[in-house]
């Protein structure tokens, strides 16, 4: 059998191929013998899966394994999204949640997450552990486990998350400032596990793609522009105010101002910083992955908030939130936390939170931009995926090791960064990061500048200077 290997955010594989009942199967035994080892006492998990193909016979295989091994399960009724098993895990102190997504990837994959009980990603020190636990074969004969027999024995519980998520989120809240404030909302499901949220909160909003697609019209749930071509035009056309998009867990957010201007991640952690401690007046530390812009550590100087920078992947932001009181956890691909939730990144609460603050300054998202333009200064950002060939990729990434990079093209390098990829700092706050993919012969370029003609000129430079 193959070996299964966790990546930043779970086990992802194409459905039939590698993501088969079989594998599924493996993959929870090995969670099994981890929770047994952890709670001798005994524990519970909560499973649940989102829109993608088949999750439903995921889940259940999933939960089959767990109580063929003595182990409770709390499962979902339906598709739901990755922050509503991880709420539901904290709040039925459950030893972990199963989250059965493959999040933005292609509509041909699927995968399994694993939440831990503090209602965020399982720290990875611990998902390390599961990895190893996970046996050849799984010996289970899945035929037998009677899930009807289960739930009468109490070994087997419906549980209802999309309505503990809304509860949650109408007590968090002030969804009447957001009703009355006469704006005109837009929101993008892209056919995703978020869905039926909005909707039920906000029924004035104007919905795009919110229904059950499982093969997502073909395109992969991801929150970024050129996924969003559509929701973009529909704004301007429609008169709305500011839209929110989520991908395929709705985990990750995406946004757009009233022009049908995409907002970026490195704005929305600007935006929401500033609304945290100027308007809220809460404090915490701020946290971020090293592929975010420098202009927030510059807002936390002149809010005098302690600012801290991982590796890229959102495990090592929970890691963080668990312990410390952090205001903010956040990446540069779209997830993010806040406090007074869970550590978990959440597009829809990050969404209405926009709104709140849009709705309870009476300002536009421009104009909110603008007040935080006036502390950090205007920049752009941008990112170019670079598919080259595998020689090309380890070159590159050996000059780099070797920082034999000084200038790209004119952009002369005041520091580097090798926390995470490599990061160069040029003048100007503005920077560049090269860093590559673990699976494919691709190597990602972020860029940072004053102007969105600055931020592809950098990209432009780079690839001129490494000769892709």
């Amino acid at each position: 059998m193959s070996k299964i290997k966790f990546g930043t955010d779970g086990w992802r594989a194409i459905i039939a191929q590698e993501f088969t009942v079989e594998n599924v199967a493996r993959v929870t035994m090995g969670l099994a013998n981890w929770l047994k080892a952890k709670y001798p006492g005994g524990t519970s998990v909560v499973v649940g899966h989102d829109c993608r193909f088949a999750g439903e016979l995921f889940a259940e295989t999933t939960a089959k394994v767990l109580i063929s091994q003595g182990i409770k399960v709390h499962l979902a009724k339906g598709f739901v999204s990755t922050p509503m098993v991880s709420l539901g895990t904290l709040r039925t102190r459950s030893g972990m949640g199963v989250i059965i997504t493959a999040s933005h990837n292609p509509p041909s994959y699927n995968g399994y997450k694993l939440k831990g009980p503090h209602g965020g990603p399982l720290i990875p020190e611990e998902v390390q552990e599961v990895e190893d636990l996970i046996p050849e074969h799984h010996g289970v004969d899945l035929a037998k486990v009677d899930l009807a027999k289960a739930k009468a024995d109490g070994m087997l519980a419906d549980i209802a998350l999309e309505d503990m998520y809304v509860a949650h989120v109408e007590k968090s809240f002030d969804l009447q400032a957001i009703r009355n404030s006469g704006m005109k909302l837009g929101y993008d499901a892209m056919y995703g596990a978020g869905q039926r949220v909005i909707p039920r909160i906000l029924p004035e909003v104007a919905l795009l793609h919110c229904d059950h697609n499982p093969g997502f019209h073909g395109q992969a749930p991801e929150p970024i522009h050129r996924n969003l071509i559509e929701f973009s035009k529909f704004i301007p056309a429609r008169g709305i105010q500011c839209g929110l998009a989520t991908d395929g867990d709705a985990d990750r957010i995406g946004l757009y101002n009233s022009k049908g201007e995409f907002v970026d991640s490195h704005h929305i952690i600007l935006l929401l910083i500033h609304y945290l401690v100027k308007y809220k007046g809460m404090k915490g530390k701020v946290v971020v992955a090293t592929s975010t812009t420098p202009k927030v550590e510059k807002l936390c100087k002149h809010y005098g908030l302690e600012y801290q920078v991982t590796k890229i992947g959102f495990k090592w932001i929970a890691g963080i939130m668990i312990t410390d009181d952090v205001l903010l956890g956040g990446e540069e691909s779209g997830g993010i936390a806040i406090k007074g939730h869970i550590p978990e990144r959440d597009g829809i609460w990050m969404g209405l939170t926009i709104w709140e603050f849009m709705a309870k300054s009476g300002k536009t998202l421009e104009d909110l931009v603008e007040e935080v333009y006036a502390i950090t200064g205007s920049f752009a950002y941008e990112r170019d995926d670079l598919h080259i060939t595998e020689e090309l990729k380890q070159q590159v990434l050996k000059q780099c090791d070797a920082d034999a990079y000084k200038t790209f093209n004119g952009y002369a390098v005041l520091k580097r960064d090798t926390l995470d990829g490599y990061k160069y700092f040029f003048d100007n706050e503005e920077w560049l990061m090269i860093r590559a993919s673990g699976t494919e012969p691709v190597l990602r370029l972020y860029a940072g500048g004053s102007t969105m003609q600055r931020a592809q000129g950098i990209l432009k430079a780079c690839r001129a200077t490494i000769g892709a």
